[in-house]
């Protein structure tokens, strides 16, 4: 699926990867295993996958597990799942941890090389000193002592506890990241893969540059708000005395009013405030398709994109705009009236009798099947349309549906739909005649269960139905 539409929405990606030459590339999307892919996400992993395919290069799959205090294995199994839902093709999965032990001897070759150092500053003095470009008191420490502490940090020991390893760079740069960023901190916390072996950990950016290099890849893709990093990048890669990683920036995809901090997001789950990470009302890939997102949609509009530098806040109405496009000929039609203010209508000439008739579930799209539809005189209608009811008058298809200003981020509507929903399984994509469109989230089980629907969004206007 997610082949086909590179390929169809190729133009939209139509730049060169500096220096790539067809069959040597290799990429990798390196999530963090510390939430669920968000949208946000999206645009880096099909970014990757487009030149790893324009290139017949490889694509990996790296866990960039080094913060045991926020990531899990649940975290690795559904990211796993998100990634295999984008119809994201890769080579191979790593892990970061993979290379704990290489990355722990580089630490300590630097270390002899006067390339590193331990500073055992308080934190907040730490930033402060960085911001202003004043050299740490531990900066010119022997290498002797900076291994005697390296071995304290390693055992964990209280003295231990109270350093960090930092890179040797230049404190007086205008770049503040390069003004002796961290290499190292100790963190007691089991990790998910290796429990309890290590006390201390590589950060982000000493740990993303050595493991580019050593497994081959060739250009790292990474969005612009790490632009003020990638001279960082290539100085620890050079004092590490390792193979050059090409960067190439793209610009991070934002959704207005819209949270896409893992960090805010896990907040909302662990305060029970949504259902879970596959909260609809979430902008994870989970949510977003148990709203009733096709993915087809999703693909299309991160394409739509394109691979431009350029700030991108975009607008949700347009990935729903595209979504109405793929679901609206295809999805079957089916009745419901709310349940509160319902009215009974006499239909004077309608049949004495009650009788079925089989009909399609769209009238253009034969595979959406049929149902069996019960005519009768007396039926159920919203109380709104039975306002505008007068006596002689046919009902009309193809109305528009009421647009129901709804300022809450869930509502619960009670209704009463034709009998063939009950047929309905998970997943499925329906169109209630005049109310809008829906995923059923929950299927018929007993008449004292009801069905649960979720509005989709069309991308126009407010659904009546939340």
């Amino acid at each position: 699926m997610g082949q086909s539409f590179l390929k169809e929405n190729a133009a939209a990606f139509e730049v060169d990867l500096p220096g790539a030459k067809i069959g040597e590339v290799c990429l990798r999307f390196a999530p963090e295993p510390s939430g669920y892919l968000h949208i946000g996400h999206t645009k880096a992993a099909l970014l990757n996958q487009y030149f790893a395919h324009r290139y017949k290069g490889q694509l990996l799959i790296r866990f960039d597990d080094t913060n045991p205090s926020k990531e899990s294995n649940e975290f690795v199994e559904n990211l796993l799942k998100d990634i295999e839902t984008l119809g994201i093709k890769y080579d191979t999965v790593t892990y970061t941890s993979d290379y704990f032990p290489q990355l722990m001897k580089m630490a300590e070759s630097l270390i002899h090389k006067g390339k590193a150092y331990v500073d055992d500053t308080r934190r907040e003095q730490m930033q402060k000193e960085r911001m202003e470009g004043i050299e740490s008191r531990c900066r010119n420490n022997t290498i002797v002592e900076n291994l005697a502490l390296w071995k304290e940090m390693i055992a964990g020991s209280e003295r231990g506890m109270q350093c960090c390893l930092r890179g040797k760079l230049d404190m007086k740069d205008l770049n503040k990241s390069l003004r002796d960023p961290v290499y190292y901190r100790f963190n007691p916390d089991p990790h998910h893969r290796i429990g309890s072996k290590y006390k201390v950990y590589p950060t982000y950016d000493f740990a993303c540059p050595f493991v580019d290099s050593i497994e081959g890849v060739t250009h790292a893709l990474r969005s612009s708000e790490y632009h003020d990093r990638n001279a960082q990048y290539h100085r620890i890669l050079e004092d590490m005395g390792l193979r050059k990683v090409q960067i190439y920036e793209f610009s991070r995809l934002n959704m207005v009013y819209t949270l896409l901090s893992k960090r805010k997001l896990l907040w909302f789950v662990q305060n029970g405030k949504v259902e879970g990470w596959d909260d609809p009302r979430f902008p994870t890939v989970q949510g977003i398709v148990r709203r009733g997102l096709k993915i087809e949609a999703l693909i299309q509009f991160i394409l739509q994109q394109g691979a431009s530098k350029n700030l991108n806040l975009m607008e949700w109405d347009k990935l729903w705009t595209i979504n109405k496009k793929i679901i609206d000929p295809i999805c079957p039609r089916h009745t419901a009236v709310l349940e509160e203010n319902r009215v009974m209508l006499l239909l004077t000439d309608g049949p004495e009798k009650p009788f079925v008739r089989i009909i399609p579930r769209h009238k253009k799209f034969e595979r959406a099947g049929t149902k069996a539809t019960t005519y009768t005189k007396r039926i159920w209608i919203d109380y709104a349309d039975a306002l505008s009811v007068t006596e002689g008058e046919e009902l009309e298809e193809g109305e528009d549906f009421l647009d129901n200003l709804n300022p809450c981020t869930r509502r619960e509507t009670s209704a009463l739909g034709d009998s063939n929903m009950r047929n309905l399984k998970r997943g499925e994509i329906l169109q209630l005649e005049r109310k809008g469109y829906y995923r059923c989230d929950v299927p018929f089980l007993r008449p004292s269960k009801p069905i649960v629907l979720f509005a989709i969004p069309d991308g126009r206007q407010q659904t009546s139905w939340n």
